[in-house]
């Protein structure tokens, strides 16, 4: 269950999709492909979004240890029940992709899939259903951010390699 990014990155890592459900990042599926808001204000709040997490990160590192925040019951039952995409952008910013890389192969169950780097950029990974990780056909899917192929993800990521 998990997808490592490879190739042409300065640092190898490896993605855990089981642990997204608790990320803050996460975005409800239903509201991945609105455009109920224009990019300056997805900007803004990616902006507002990272500061939060980098002055958390900073206070907890300076002053407490790190520690579990508990999950309400409502926030529990509502992880059970939606289907949640994680933006790409943050993980392939922090493998470091090198200047000189061309473009990018997924690793699939039913073959090798060719994309550019801001295809990949520009996308989510599926990786709940339902509250429940992807097992027959994941560990992720891959959707473009502008909905282009919502009926017709790619299915079965396994791997990511930058060329």
């Amino acid at each position: 269950m998990i997808v490592p990014i490879l190739g042409n990155v300065t640092y190898k890592i490896t993605l855990d999709p089981t642990v997204w459900i608790f990320d803050d990042r996460k975005v409800l599926l239903d509201e991945a492909f609105q455009d109920n808001k224009n990019e300056e204000d997805q900007t803004n709040d990616e902006i507002k979004q990272a500061s939060e997490r980098w002055d958390r990160a900073v206070y907890q590192q300076k002053i407490n240890p790190p520690v579990n925040r508990s999950i309400s019951r409502f926030e529990r039952e509502k992880i059970l029940v939606n289907s949640y995409v994680m933006p790409i952008r943050d993980f392939l910013e922090n493998a470091g992709i090198s200047n000189d890389a061309t473009g990018v192969t997924l690793a699939t169950k039913n073959g090798d899939v060719e994309l550019s780097i801001d295809e990949l950029l520009d996308s989510y990974f599926l990786f709940a259903i339902e509250g429940k990780p992807l097992k027959t056909d994941g560990p992720v899917h891959l959707y473009f951010k502008d909905g282009s192929n919502k009926d017709n993800p790619i299915t079965g990521v396994e791997k990511i390699i930058i060329n």
